[in-house]
């Protein structure tokens, strides 16, 4: 389909008829939420999405009326930077406080002292009870945290939490497969894109098969990708929208944070995550840099995390490297191989080799008000939940493991391995109920898997001549 036919289809109101029509209260206006101006309250697409449905349900732009409704409620609910102490002071006297705020459940198990205790970020309290009742209903408390509505109280012994209303999507993966029967592969592709938050309209075919490529750590298990772009690209936008199980960090790194914490047993974000994300990694202060690509070749090689031997416990978590690079006169990349734009630590052959695919960022435009959703989409809570589910239909890597096979004289197996893991996860983002043609999976899984694989390869071999004893050029040949 060309860019014209796009536009048309996109733009016709059966497209949108038919979102609403299979999806029902799962879809939404994409124009609703930046229109209400909640994003203003650092509240991320997932959370938004969900309290308009809840607030000002409806198609169609947010209206004055209802733009207002949700201000008037955000401004009684949800904490400013500058409320911490106000609510502090209303809970010092004896008020019952409702604000709508992520909840951290940590666990602390030492001989002097063993406690359940919440933290909201928001308020920065960081020792809240919290009944168990309320902790075993929603075990996700106790990994990457929660959003929803909780009820605060002061007592003798600190702030408790009286009640936890969390925000949930219900996700059915069988009729989420259904429906993709419902669209054309242009008109589903589209429909990821507006889902993600982008106008399909201002990308080509080959930029929306990279934008899509930015979803496969969310429904491939230990994918592992870096993204290498110039500056404005909006590489961190998805992940900062899409879903609560998606940690994007910009903070200082050490491996206590990211592995376990040997001091006291806690586990990091990496076991606790179903997608890490390290943001601007070169703006990022590393303690322990060597310990952290140590860490990290054990991790990405088996799934395994531990320190030194003390502790140890699988995960199938992602990890997602986003770097800012430069670029020539022509729009290249302006050092070669690229990867010399990354820290040093992380130039390692031997860790570049385990990421799976680098999406090339610098063939993507620049984000403008152009290239963002302005029709119905899959609202984020719902989209993100149904991507996560989709990492345990194993069906797409079965498929993928049997039909695809590296050709050569000498083939790498890390090469088969992640071509293979790619293809999968194009498939489920692309054909989630499995019905695909040769053709279309060549054209959409199987040959942008093999351009991310390859961007790795050419770094491996401008960087290491042991990997020159293999073929420069990645071939694959599709079995019946």
């Amino acid at each position: 389909m060309d860019h014209q036919n796009l536009r048309s289809s996109i733009a016709d109101p059966a497209f949108v008829d038919k979102v609403q029509q299979v999806f029902g209260r799962m879809a939404i206006d994409k124009r609703r939420l930046p229109m209400s101006q909640l994003k203003k309250r650092g509240v991320p697409a997932y959370v938004g999405e969900w309290l308009l449905e809840s607030i000002v349900p409806g198609q169609g732009p947010i209206t004055p009326e209802e733009a207002a409704k949700v201000q008037e409620w955000a401004a009684r609910n949800i904490p400013g930077a500058d409320d911490q102490n106000v609510i502090k002071d209303r809970l010092l006297r004896g008020e019952v406080v409702k604000i709508l705020t992520p909840v951290q459940v940590e666990i602390t198990l030492r001989r002097s002292k063993q406690e359940r205790v919440a933290k909201l970020s928001l308020l920065g309290i960081n020792d809240a009870f919290i009944p168990d009742e309320i902790a075993r209903s929603h075990p996700a408390l106790l990994k990457e945290g929660m959003w929803g509505v909780t009820e605060l109280m002061n007592t003798e012994e600190g702030v408790s939490v009286a009640r936890f209303k969390p925000m949930q999507a219900t996700v059915n993966l069988d009729l989420y497969k259904q429906a993709r029967a419902q669209f054309t592969v242009e008109e589903w592709r589209s429909l990821m894109l507006l889902s993600m938050g982008y106008n399909p309209e201002a990308y080509s075919l080959d930029a929306q098969l990279l934008m899509l490529a930015r979803l496969l750590p969310l429904v491939q298990k230990n994918m592992t990708l870096a993204e290498l772009a110039p500056k404005g690209t909006g590489k961190s936008y998805v992940f900062e929208n899409i879903s609560p199980r998606v940690r994007l960090l910009t903070s200082d790194i050490s491996p206590a944070v990211l592995f376990v914490n040997n001091a006291t047993g806690q586990w990091g974000l990496l076991a606790r995550f179903s997608v890490v994300v390290l943001d601007e990694i070169h703006k990022m202060r590393f303690t322990d840099p060597e310990g952290i690509v140590a860490g990290l070749q054990g991790y990405l090689a088996n799934g395994e995390l531990t320190r030194g031997g003390l502790h140890r416990t699988s995960s199938d978590c992602g990890l997602v490297i986003l770097a800012n690079v430069s670029l020539d006169d022509q729009q290249r990349p302006a050092v070669e191989p690229v990867i010399k734009e990354l820290p040093g630590f992380l130039q390692e052959t031997a860790f570049i080799d385990r990421l799976k695919g680098i999406i090339p960022g610098w063939r993507l435009p620049k984000l403008s008000n152009d290239c963002l959703a302005s029709t119905v989409g899959l609202k984020s809570d719902f989209f993100g939940d149904a991507l996560i589910e989709l990492r345990n239909d194993l069906s797409a890597d079965h498929f993928c493991s049997h039909r695809i096979r590296l050709t050569g004289e000498r083939p790498y197996i890390r090469n088969e391995d992640s071509v293979r893991s790619i293809a999968s996860g194009m498939m489920k983002i692309l054909f989630p109920d499995g019905r695909v043609s040769d053709q279309d999976f060549c054209k959409y899984c199987l040959s942008p898997a093999k351009e991310l694989r390859q961007l790795v390869w050419d770094q491996l071999y401008m960087l290491d001549a042991e990997y020159r004893q293999y073929s420069a050029e990645l071939k694959f040949e599709l079995r019946t």
